[in-house]
């Protein structure tokens, strides 16, 4: 008679390949960040809260984030798994930990990908608003088409998404650059708007701005860095992962600090650091495009809005090719169906948890477009709970840094401590006060995922097992 193989067993059918170099990490880390898509849409919530002092909230996210960034780089050196934070955390708190963890990954990656197809939508509405191709364009449409090609460059071999996604962050970072230095440019020889110059005015806080309300804006600032971590996804499929991993968050998180403030600073100053610039600058619904406008002209606008959709395409495949191998890893330790444990013999991409979540992102565009739900409305309703997700996932897995560091070098144990401090603040600040309806519904939607994941983690028998024995299958084959 014969038995069954175990899941670790039936793993071997099938490798993810070692052909990504340094760059095609990174990629995929810059990718998902989006600091295109971040930089057209952040700027003004800073300087609602800090006025003229807006690059302040990103200074102090970049050094935020980089508490919490540690933890990550500590955990890649050691461990390289397609599941990343599944076995960052399953490794250093247990089996039940690191699922849960994986899980609260899973589910912002469920979320992500239909939130950056709605960035395609939005900006794609406002270049044919203002190109004149079309007065009202449908939103829905312009997502379906983004969420077509993103499923075309995701289903291909991981080397090429991977150039993909840099090429297409490349782009739209180069657009940024040169209205940047534009606007430097005629600041500093006195061209400018309204008579506006180059000062330091932004690194003075308004009179009456309370520490809290900065510590608030820094808040805002680090949601801009979400997905720095992804890189950690490609762990089986980087060539050497536990060098060029940490090495990508390093790198992510450093060029999204100095591009943050580079072009957060030329946004204050290009508004003016007046009362009335900055007025015009927190009310702004396209402060990029306004600037453009000012500073270029409108044919600038129209390319900054197309950059803004190549980056919102780009962060899309970078958050399905997350999504896809964290229900990979879990099919293939016999969590979830074997199916999606099967790699294409063509590509040796995880193609059927790909369409799993290719699938979810077409069921969330759909129901937002059937309800006649705005896609800017839609795009911040899933972005918020994909954040809540990722800023528990942040926590433990900080956990998890603390736990192996007191075993190897307890000095370093501090720098993830305060990682956790940053995210349970920022998660705190996204929790209390009370945000508005629905907003106050998404933390028990992403509290109800949570308590699914430990639930199944807890009572399904024998399962923090099959965790335990994939993983540990995995840091052999390493």
């Amino acid at each position: 008679m014969t038995t069954a193989a175990p899941p670790v067993e039936r793993r071997a059918q099938g490798r993810l390949r070692r052909v990504l170099g340094i760059w095609g990490t990174v990629s995929l880390s810059v990718g998902v960040m989006a600091p295109t898509l971040a930089m057209s849409t952040t700027g003004t919530q800073a300087a609602h809260e800090l006025g003229r002092a807006a690059p302040l909230a990103f200074m102090l996210a970049a050094v935020g984030v980089a508490f919490v960034a540690y933890g990550f780089v500590r955990l890649a050196r050691h461990f390289a798994h397609a599941g990343s934070v599944y076995a960052f955390v399953g490794n250093t708190l247990g089996p039940r930990a690191g699922f849960v963890a994986g899980w609260a990954l899973l589910g912002t990656y469920i979320v992500f990908p239909p939130v950056s197809m709605l960035g395609v939508a939005v900006f794609g509405q406002a270049f044919l608003r203002s190109a004149g191709i079309a007065a009202h364009p449908d939103w829905l449409p312009i997502a379906l088409g983004a969420w077509v090609l993103v499923w075309i460059l995701a289903s291909r071999d991981i080397g090429l998404a991977m150039r993909s996604l840099l090429g297409l962050e490349a782009v739209s970072v180069l657009a940024i650059v040169i209205l940047v230095v534009v606007i430097y440019v005629k600041l500093a020889a006195g061209h400018a708007p309204h008579h506006r110059d180059l000062n330091l005015d932004f690194v003075r806080l308004p009179h009456g701005i309370t520490f809290a309300t900065v510590a608030f804006a820094g808040t805002i600032g680090f949601l801009s860095f979400a997905g720095f971590e992804s890189a950690g996804s490609l762990g089986e499929e980087s060539e050497h992962p536990t060098r060029a991993i940490p090495r990508s968050i390093v790198f992510a998180v450093a060029f999204g600090a100095v591009f943050y403030v580079f072009c957060m600073v030329a946004q204050t100053l290009g508004f003016g650091t007046n009362p009335a610039g900055v007025r015009a600058f927190s009310g702004s619904q396209a402060p990029l495009d306004d600037l453009a406008h000012s500073y270029l002209g409108s044919g600038m606008a129209d390319v900054l809005d197309i950059a803004a959709m190549l980056s919102a395409i780009g962060a899309a495949l970078g958050g399905v090719a997350v999504g896809a191998r964290m229900l990979f890893s879990f099919a293939r330790d016999g969590l979830a169906a074997a199916q999606l444990s099967e790699l294409s013999p063509r590509t040796a991409e995880p193609a059927r948890s790909l369409a799993v979540i290719m699938l979810l992102a077409l069921v969330a565009l759909i129901s937002f477009g059937a309800a006649g739900t705005a896609p800017l409305d839609a795009f911040f309703y899933l972005a918020t709970i994909g954040v809540l997700s990722l800023l528990f996932m942040y926590i433990l897995t900080n956990v998890g840094a603390i736990r192996m560091l007191a075993q190897i070098s307890r000095w370093e144990i501090a720098i993830p401590l305060g990682g956790i401090l940053v995210a349970g603040y920022t998660l705190y600040r996204n929790l209390i006060p009370v945000p508005p309806s629905p907003f106050d519904v998404f933390p028990y939607v992403v509290a109800a995922w949570l308590l699914l994941g430990l639930a199944a983690s807890t009572l399904v028998p024998g399962f923090a097992g099959r965790v335990a024995a994939g993983l540990a299958h995995q840091r052999k084959s390493v």
